[in-house]
């Protein structure tokens, strides 16, 4: 090795040391080269650190919170118009009755201030025999105001409920445009032909409602309670019992999709083969109501025709009824999912709602089938529901008796067919959690509902737009709280941008939902929330979360430890031996010209 030195006065030689002593100086070529792989391995460490970085889309953490805090504190409430129009009345004090309207109101919603309730503002009008008119008007600039004697008492005949409908409708028509839906109920005193007291209540396919009997001047007091419940158990609640949102109350996907999947079950087709026109029904009674439903969930049709598919229960025959009876005890084992492949939609996705709606045609041996009730009689339509799957109709068909050894091939007759989809539409409407039957019954009487052809009349169609927006904007808020307490809780994992879009865009359809549900555009707001949840699902579910949920500092040393180690700890002991050994070296060297100065 080259090293530098200083040479001594050869007259002087003082006494040398070779252990502890050296002429020469001690050179710096091997620490500098130590000292460079040394350095060299440091500069790696961060292009290496740079290397296993996770990287993680800015989330609006903040925006989710004050989404959750607005939920939670500030329950949505949507605006709703309330008009009461009372014809063929004496009284004139239209005030009093609108204090007793709210009063009843009130009672029976008990000030409820929940996500999907009515902001209501009321009018009361009464018209008197002479169709002079009293009106008192809601606190509210866009309450349209009725043009006072346009409702006739000869209107309100028998036999004429859809009319009057359409003639209610037209006469509050562009009333529901700006500021939330507007809802009527018109109460008319009329004296029937007959004398009799009778009080006839209907609530149309639209967003009114008409009381019509004789006598109503002396007893309005009952009248106003009906109005009254008319307008909440009825517009605001559609006509069911439970007034709660929690639990996933109606059948839609978490993406907004429902796949309404209809199966032709042939039990046993050594006895008869039965095929049916399905798209025709599809496009005559199904496309209505899917286009109704349209901001509610996005709906697809399918259908399919399935052979020997037996039923799990058994049936037992009945003289009295010359027929087979299965009860229903016997609906838990009726579906046979061993034997009924029904899930084969290749168009849902895993978020999807598939509904099974199964017409079921038993075998020879027992046909005709028939379902019992509890009470010992009959189904009139012979069919069941199972809450969150689908529906079973059992369809016998119209000769029981095949004494032919080939089985006979037919086709379900258009008629038939109307029936059956009639009965599934029922089915569907009490999956939605509204009655099959066109009776709403309270304490204070019966009323009879209009059917629409749409399967949902709409104001119907107005709950479910309120109770599906809650329950979007709350399951969005959940699902996004969720993602973001996760995604605190482990630094090091994996978020694309794609996730900060989905959060992002969904922040933005919630408050979108907001904002129209405030301004009363019941549509919209649905649409809007059913986006909202959609998104912060596919954020939350996203398979980059999915496949690499953490990855801990601990996981990475052991990854990279076996390969950098072993090389970095001889670099770093080498480069300590060599600098140990130059100050060794060098203190040897001072010794010397010490030794050197004092001789």
């Amino acid at each position: 090795m080259e090293e530098t030195s200083d040479r001594l006065n050869p007259g002087i030689t003082p006494e040398f040391d070779p252990k502890t002593m050296r002429s020469t100086k001690p050179g710096l070529k091997r620490l500098f080269i130590t000292t460079s792989v040394l350095f060299s391995f440091l500069l790696g460490v961060p292009f290496l650190w740079k290397s296993v970085e996770i990287y993680r889309s800015p989330l609006p953490f903040h925006d989710i919170d004050s989404l959750s805090d607005q939920i939670e504190s500030t329950p949505l409430r949507f605006p709703c118009n309330f008009h009461a129009v009372f014809v063929g009345f004496q009284l004139t004090d239209a005030e009093t009755l609108r204090s007793q309207i709210q009063d009843g109101i009130n009672q029976l919603t008990h000030q409820n201030s929940q996500c999907g309730s009515c902001d209501f503002s009321l009018t009361v009008t009464v018209q008197k025999q002479d169709d002079q008119c009293s009106e008192t008007l809601a606190h509210s600039s866009t309450t349209c105001s009725y043009r006072c004697g346009v409702i006739k008492r000869n209107d309100f005949g028998v036999g004429v409920d859809d009319t009057v409908d359409e003639s209610l409708n037209h006469v509050f028509s562009g009333c529901s445009e700006h500021s939330g839906k507007m809802y009527s109920v018109v109460v008319v005193n009329k004296e029937n032909a007959n004398g009799e007291d009778e009080v006839k209540a209907v609530v149309g396919k639209r967003r009114h409602a008409w009381i019509v009997g004789n006598g109503l001047d002396e007893r309005y007091g009952d009248m106003v309670a009906r109005v009254s419940e008319i307008f909440v158990k009825v517009f605001m609640n559609g006509g069911r019992e439970e007034d709660s949102i929690q639990g996933e109350f109606m059948p839609v996907g978490s993406d907004g999709r429902i796949v309404l999947s209809f199966s032709l079950l042939n039990s046993n087709p050594r006895d008869w083969v039965y095929d049916w026109d399905f798209q025709r029904i599809d496009e005559a009674l199904l496309a209505p109501v899917t286009k109704a439903l349209a901001p509610i969930a996005n709906i697809s049709v399918e259908s399919q025709v399935l052979y020997h598919t037996p039923k799990s229960s058994f049936s037992s025959w009945d003289k009295k009824l010359q027929s087979y009876i299965f009860r229903t005890s016997d609906l838990p084992f009726f579906v046979n999912s061993n034997e009924w492949h029904l899930d084969t939609s290749a168009g849902a996705s895993g978020r999807s709602k598939i509904l099974q709606f199964v017409v079921y045609i038993p075998s020879g041996k027992e046909c005709p089938l028939l379902l019992q009730l509890p009470n010992g009689e009959i189904s009139k339509t012979n069919g069941f529901i199972s809450p969150m799957w689908g529906g079973v109709i059992v369809w016998n068909p119209g000769n029981c008796d095949n004494d032919s050894e080939s089985p006979s091939r037919n086709t379900i007759s258009p008629q038939d067919l109307e029936q059956i989809v009639e009965i599934f539409l029922g089915q569907f409407r009490q999956l939605f959690g509204f009655k099959s039957e066109a009776i709403y019954t309270s304490g204070l009487g019966t009323y009879k509902i209009l059917p629409s052809e749409r399967g949902f009349t709409e104001w119907e169609l107005d709950v479910l737009s309120r109770k599906h927006t809650c329950f979007n904007l709350h399951s969005c808020s959940t699902t996004l709280g969720s993602l973001s307490r996760l995604v605190r809780s482990l630094p090091r994992m994996i978020i694309k941008d794609e996730i900060g879009e989905q959060v992002k865009y969904s922040l933005k359809a919630a408050k979108l939902a907001q904002s129209n549900a405030s301004l009363g555009g019941y549509s919209s707001s649905a649409s809007s929330s059913r986006e909202a949840r959609s998104l912060a699902e596919n954020a939350f579910f996203h398979p980059s979360i999915m496949s690499v949920s953490y990855f801990s500092y601990e996981h990475c040393f052991a990854v990279y430890s076996p390969f950098f180690l072993p090389v970095a700890g001889h670099v770093v002991l080498a480069a300590l031996r060599e600098w140990k050994r130059y100050k060794q070296e060098k203190a040897k060297y001072l010794t010397w010209l010490t030794r050197k100065k004092t001789a």
